[in-house]
């Protein structure tokens, strides 16, 4: 970690357990090993004691080489469940117990926050499949804690730092989880402005980029072509594009750029252009501030895919989600729940910790901001 902005700020995060019969649990308890995390921060589980410490004896079975924290030693809100709902969970295999148990843990994340008693949510991956078995029918955990903080404009923000150049990888969805067809009839201007403004208010305040350089992607392929292989772009898109400009003038809005070849500068700044991956990781990229400086301190990507793709692509094992519009800051590890490995010890905690990383700084920033 970062070096806090304020020593004597600890910011307190409330990390739920997530699907329990997940790898939730596994890769908390993996990153809380780390002793350097708890010297910069409060960490509180919210969870089931009874799940959390059966999930660290299975995994102490498996012979795990990993280290793992011993939840005797963690401080934990303990959620009790409904002993019915607890007699159905079973590690490896989600349902709609577990998804009633996940559900339940956020929201007592949520309330606890809104309550003032922390200052971040880290949240561990749920199973909207077994929400939805639960009775509960959101899209996922940012719906849910944007309703219950009462944000009306909200985004999915993907962070992630490249572990051979250091460079910043921002990536925001103006869509998240809808069927593809329902893409352009969904993005409007509208929408696009929010969005905009929601990633540059983020910018500004959680990330210290006064004058950032955003890159827009296209929506059909080429960015239509001159309206050959779609109308969006040339009937509102870059025209919206413009009046952003105009009302904007102190940031570079570069775009519509055609969605094939808007990720390959960020390819080129993640893994380097000069030196080789292991050259890079060699040298610690000594002079990669120098070779990163012309490249974008974020993308705003028209629908999921055409964002997540790439992102996972280059940052599958450390991006993190971040939800922005929110009065609490909120992050999570851009995986899912694993069930298939769920029993394996095998899990690899690296998004936890660097999703753990990032709520820490989010949250110093905003502290030296009030």
């Amino acid at each position: 970690m970062d070096k806090p902005s304020n020593p004597l700020f600890r910011p307190r995060l409330a990390i739920p357990l997530g699907d329990p019969a997940g790898i939730g649990s596994e890769v908390i308890l993996k990153a809380l090993a780390n002793p350097q995390i708890h010297q910069r921060c409060e960490i509180t589980l919210i969870g089931d004691r009874r799940l959390v410490e059966k999930t660290y004896s299975d995994l102490l079975d498996t012979g795990m080489e990993d280290p793992l924290a011993n939840p005797d030693s963690l401080t934990l809100w303990d959620v009790e469940l409904d002993p019915k709902i607890g007699g159905q969970i079973h590690l490896g295999s989600g349902n709609a117990a577990s998804g009633a148990a996940s559900f339940q843990f956020l929201e007592q994340a949520i309330a606890q926050t809104l309550s003032g008693d922390f200052d971040a949510i880290v949240t561990a991956p749920i199973a909207k499949s077994a929400w939805k078995a639960a009775g509960h029918h959101y899209p996922g955990q940012t719906e849910l804690l944007a309703e219950r903080a009462g944000a009306t404009r909200f985004g999915m923000l993907f962070v992630a730092r490249s572990p051979y150049t250091g460079w910043t990888l921002r990536t925001l969805l103006a869509t998240t989880h809808i069927p593809l067809k329902q893409v352009s009839a969904t993005l409007t201007a509208e929408l696009m402005t929010q969005k905009l403004e929601l990633l540059l208010d983020c910018l500004q305040q959680d990330f210290g980029l006064e004058t950032p350089h955003i890159a827009l992607a296209g929506l059909n392929p080429h960015s239509g072509e001159q309206g050959q292989l779609g109308h969006e772009e040339q009937n509102w898109l870059i025209p919206w594009l413009n009046q952003m400009r105009d009302r904007f003038s102190t940031i570079t809005l570069e775009g519509p750029v055609p969605p094939d070849t808007l990720w390959v500068k960020p390819g080129q700044a993640w893994f380097g252009t000069e030196i080789s991956r292991k050259e890079s990781i060699a040298k610690n990229v000594q002079n990669s501030k120098l070779k990163t400086q012309n490249y974008c301190d974020a993308y705003l990507a028209l629908y999921h895919d055409q964002g997540l793709i790439p992102v996972k692509l280059m940052a599958f094992d450390r991006a993190v989600n971040t939800t922005i519009g929110l009065p609490f800051v909120r992050t999570s590890p851009d995986h899912g729940t694993a069930f298939d490995i769920a029993k394996q010890g095998i899990a690899d905690a690296t998004s936890m910790k660097a999703a753990i990383e990032l709520a820490v700084e989010l949250s110093d920033r905003r502290q030296l901001a009030t």
